[in-house]
């Protein structure tokens, strides 16, 4: 199970929101940077980035945190990063930088012809991101919801030839609710790609549960508020990752 501590980016700084709020935004760092050396040096294999601005504003925002944290840790890990990536030149240049993945949610769901020349221009570097509430997707920064159905999406986005799927519970998100469970085993197995989860991870708990269905196409899970607070040791849920992979 591939375990991955999250740096949301908001005017230069690591925050954490409530269900995908800018207006409930809990400042953790001024130094996104040393965060990322942080979670590197306590074993993480890969990091996941949000621009929060850019998610919003359609374009990259936080391009000076950004880079910073590719100069700590870039060479060492993978780095994702997902948030107002419209178009092609923007993930030619986020990849010519350092980054492994990048990750389209929004303009994936409004331009799926943007999405399928990413995944043709840019193979086994595109994830897409599939935010939804009770099954239905969400945009924007999660501020509108359509009629999207998530599995039909994830279908139709996995023959585009995404690398995988990070899927996002918006109703738990910064929550500490909980992984939803059942609805992130409901979408791997009607995809082959791997999905990674999202939202509600709390403690060594959910790290079991989601352990338990690694064998179902859930290949990871991104870990938020959870370990900016507290409720989650990283290293001690690394090493339960890595003793169920064992086993």
């Amino acid at each position: 199970m591939l375990l991955i501590p999250a740096i949301d980016l908001k005017d230069g700084r690591c925050v954490r929101l409530r269900q995908g709020d800018l207006d409930d935004a809990t400042i953790f760092s001024e130094d996104p940077a040393a965060i990322a050396a942080q979670w590197f040096e306590q074993g993480a294999r890969r990091l996941h980035l949000v621009d929060l601005n850019g998610a919003v504003a359609g374009k990259p925002k936080n391009e000076a945190a950004i880079k910073s944290i590719m100069q700590a840790v870039g060479d060492e890990i993978p780095v994702q990063i997902g948030g107002g990536i419209r178009d092609l030149n923007t993930i030619e240049r986020y990849l010519d930088n350092g980054i492994s993945y990048v990750i389209i949610g929004t303009a994936a769901v409004k331009d799926p012809g943007f999405l399928r020349d990413a995944c043709s221009a840019f193979p086994g570097n595109i994830i897409v991101g599939l935010d939804a509430r009770d099954g239905k997707v969400a945009t924007d920064g999660w501020s509108k919801l359509t009629r999207h159905d998530v599995l039909d999406l994830a279908r139709k986005f996995e023959d585009y030839g995404c690398e995988a799927i990070v899927y996002t519970d918006i109703g738990r998100d910064g929550m500490l609710s909980g992984v939803n469970i059942q609805a992130t085993v409901q979408l791997a197995q009607h995809v082959k790609i791997p999905v990674i989860a999202s939202g509600g991870v709390t403690d060594l708990r959910d790290i079991e549960a989601l352990c338990a269905v690694e064998d179902q196409g859930v290949e990871g899970a991104i870990l938020g508020r959870s370990l900016y607070e507290g409720t989650l040791d990283f290293e001690a849920a690394q090493r339960l990752a890595d003793e169920h992979g064992k086993s």
